[in-house]
């Protein structure tokens, strides 16, 4: 008799143990946010946030109001939707919220890499130097004349130029990827003419095959960082994995003429670490993908709503053609491709607002804090609520903020010009009569902002600024609404359309 007691203690204990680590018996707390753990134990409401990110934060916020705890895959969350509040969780010292906790974790599962505790700051300081200000000038000159490469190669050959077809987003996302890629990580060495035109050719080339590969790798993306892609699927990343890291390894990429200082300083800076050659590998792999995996599809986005909207069209068109002008540079025949530099993308206040309102509509990240601490957080209403440790918390700008109507009135219109006033200068928003700082977030905000946001901005700028110079532009199917979002894909940046469009482009000089 007493071996059996011991045995069924045992069993309950571990029963009882079972449903704690599930979840089942936290209870809400005095002051702490409403708490939602759904019906499933440990995995909560992981499948409905999978399944639609956007539309289950809606359905919370419509139940629960501005702020709430979920559970989703064994981590209680609190969502924060009110954006006059952001800022108790933006500007939080890491010692109380962390944001590395979460990344690490992803980092090593999608690109394998493990990184290091000065990582951070390594990107931090190379992106300052590399990719603001005079740093900003060489690496929008590199972006611009690998674009000149892949747009306007044929340009001099004296051929007919035909109408040509292809997808946008596709067509979109090849030229800006494979023209940033060329520029951060350096081109095929050449000395003398003919030297250089086949090293040309030996770039156009590589840098296709690299797009296909990381289109393949791109596609699978959110459900790797998910955990949940299939066997077959799960090999094929791994697969692509290894190219990426063989084909952007430190050995190979020392071979390269032109490499940036963001790339080389960063790789060097690891070194000096003692980090391991094939670990930095994989890191290349990893800023391959933070540099060119979001503006591509953001090009796309801001091609298509101008296309779609003729008068921002026009706007946009006019505003190119003044700074060309003020430049002392023309778009006409035999004379060299223009040349845009930093400083000519500063004088675009029009461009600017098509690209934040494009940003608006289509850029969805997730920010992720770590609760380090037990803590109060103040909402801008006065209301505290208590975070408890080992939770985390989090922000979604694009349902928070982002299309709020009361923010950004009719807030899924394209209005090229939202964020200028009738003067050309910015905008201010509101929220309950009070001035935003946070409006729009599409690179993030605090110690996890985007450190090459103003690199993104031009490579998008100098295509869009390019493509209205040069070509005709048509769409297919002049009827054809604007595709959805792939709302697989919530979190992660840019989002993608779930199909492509059809256009047509033609060299007009």
């Amino acid at each position: 008799m007493a071996f059996w007691t011991a045995v069924l203690c045992a069993l309950l204990v571990s029963i009882l143990g079972g449903l704690y680590l599930l979840g089942a018996f936290r209870r809400r707390r005095p002051t702490e946010p409403p708490l939602d753990k759904g019906h499933i134990p440990w995995l909560g409401y992981a499948l409905d946030f999978r399944k639609n990110s956007a539309a289950f934060l809606k359905k919370m916020q419509r139940r629960h109001g501005d702020i709430f705890t979920v559970l989703i895959g064994g981590y209680y969350f609190t969502f924060l939707m009110d954006p006059l509040s952001f800022g108790a969780i933006v500007k939080a010292p890491r010692a109380k919220l962390d944001f590395e906790a979460f990344a690490v974790e992803l980092v090593a599962r999608v690109f394998g890499y493990h990184p290091c505790k000065s990582d951070h700051k390594i990107i931090q300081v190379s992106s300052t130097k590399h990719l603001m200000g005079d740093g900003l000038v060489v690496m929008t000159q590199a972006m611009m004349e690998n674009l000149q490469t892949l747009m306007f190669h044929n340009r001099d050959s004296g051929e007919e130029r035909p109408w040509q077809q292809d997808g946008l987003f596709h067509y979109s996302y090849n030229i800006v990827f494979r023209a940033g890629y060329l520029a951060l990580f350096g081109n095929v060495p050449g000395t003398g003419t003919q030297s250089e035109e086949k090293a040309k050719e030996r770039d156009l080339i590589q840098s296709e095959e690299l797009f296909d590969e990381f289109r393949k790798y791109d596609r699978l993306f959110p459900r790797l960082a998910y955990a949940v892609l299939p066997p077959r699927d799960k090999m094929e990343a791994e697969r692509l994995k290894r190219f990426f890291w063989k084909v952007l390894s430190v050995k190979n990429s020392r071979e390269k003429d032109n490499m940036s200082g963001w790339i080389s300083d960063q790789e060097q800076f690891l070194a000096e670490l003692g980090m391991p050659e094939y670990m930095r590998d994989r890191f290349m792999f990893l800023l391959l993908w933070a540099a060119q995996g979001n503006t591509g599809p953001s090009s796309f986005w801001l091609l298509l709503y101008l296309m779609k909207h003729p008068e921002a069209m026009q706007a946009v068109r006019e505003e190119v053609d003044k700074v060309l002008g003020e430049a002392g540079q023309e778009v006409k025949p035999g004379s060299p491709v223009v040349n845009i530099t930093r400083d000519m993308l500063m004088k675009t206040p029009v461009l600017d607002s098509a690209v934040e309102e494009t940003l608006r509509l289509t850029a969805a990240p997730i920010l992720i804090r770590a609760v380090v601490e037990d803590l109060n957080l103040k909402m801008a209403n006065g209301r505290e609520y208590a975070l408890r440790k080992g939770d985390r918390v989090a922000l979604f700008p694009y349902v928070a903020v982002q299309t709020d109507p009361e923010v950004h009135p009719e807030p899924h219109t394209f209005k090229y010009n939202r964020f200028l006033n009738q003067d050309g200068t910015k905008k201010d928003f509101y929220k309950n009569g009070k001035k935003l700082k946070y409006f729009n977030m599409p690179w993030g905000a605090g110690t996890s902002i985007c450190p090459g946001r103003f690199f993104a901005v031009n490579e998008i700028k100098l295509f869009v600024f390019l493509m209205l110079s040069y070509y005709d532009l048509e769409l297919v199917n002049e009827k054809e609404e604007i595709p959805p979002i792939d709302v697989s894909r919530w979190g992660f940046g840019s989002m993608q359309p779930t199909h492509d469009v059809q256009f047509k482009y033609r060299l007009r000089i």
